[in-house]
């Protein structure tokens, strides 16, 4: 997929430079998701792939608010009348947008503010890095609506990011975590003031774009894929990432500045 010309219908995106924003633009139902948003942000984190223009992601909400998880009556609603068949269409259907988050080669930003709650708190978690304001409110709160807390790898990636016992509790209860808890527990890597939030995480993403982006890329890949290894398969795994990275214009350029005593300047390849 082409992102030169790319309008999608159901969020905001647009490029500033090499860092591509995304915007989840309903405020007045807090940003809440769609089948058909839910759809359209799983083909362009997979568009991705093929987007060496967009060099980093920073995903948003529009209105003070992130995203206030699935609309309740064009998600909720619906789901309640479906047979087993569309319910595991549908399932499988947002699993495979944390797939294409986690998949695409780009590191992701979450830049969060007030409500963050059900799958807009899942987008959060699926994200590289989170920056919060202080008003910021996550909630996996899949139990208050009588479902189970494994939700879009939820009972996988959450344990990883803030530790077993403290997932639990809220996955069991679905109350909401602060954004001071979220700072102090390793959810959120910043917390900063609204007017700031934005360009904050732009200006950080910005950064990560002028840089390696094939060894970026590489990093990404190797810290989802050493999940499921042994401590002896990955560092097997991270020599064969590393060699390839050797190979790279950019691992000579780098070379070359700090001999030349300048500043590498990447070209991602």
């Amino acid at each position: 997929m082409s992102l030169a010309d790319f309008e999608p219908r159901h969020f905001g995106w647009r490029l500033e430079g090499r860092v591509g924003v995304v915007t989840l633009d309903r405020p007045e139902r807090k940003n809440p998701l769609t089948f058909d948003s839910y759809a359209e942000l799983r083909d362009l984190f997979r568009g991705l792939d093929a987007a060496p223009e967009v060099r980093a992601v920073v995903l948003t909400g529009a209105g003070g608010n992130f995203c206030s998880g699935g609309d309740v009556h064009e998600i909720i609603a619906p789901l309640t009348r479906m047979a087993m068949d569309g319910l595991l269409a549908f399932t499988r259907m947002t699993g495979d947008l944390v797939k294409a988050m986690r998949a695409c080669p780009q590191p992701i930003a979450a830049a969060v503010d007030g409500v963050c709650a059900g799958a807009g708190a899942i987008l959060a978690m699926a994200s590289d890095i989170r920056f919060a304001t202080p008003a910021a409110r996550t909630a996996f709160l899949f139990t208050r609506v009588g479902l189970a807390g494994c939700d879009m790898g939820a009972c996988a990636i959450l344990p990883r990011i803030i530790g077993h016992g403290r997932a639990s509790e809220l996955l069991y209860t679905g109350r909401a975590m602060s954004a001071e808890e979220g700072f102090a527990w390793g959810f959120y890597n910043q917390l900063v003031a609204p007017g700031e939030l934005l360009p904050r995480a732009t200006g950080f993403m910005t950064e990560l774009a002028t840089g390696p982006t094939f060894a970026h890329a590489m990093t990404k890949r190797m810290l989802h894929h050493e999940w499921n290894l042994s401590i002896d398969a990955a560092l097997d795994a991270e020599a064969d990432a590393q060699a390839i990275c050797m190979q790279t214009g950019d691992f000579r350029r780098a070379y070359a500045a700090f001999v030349a005593k300048q500043k590498p300047v990447f070209e991602g390849n």
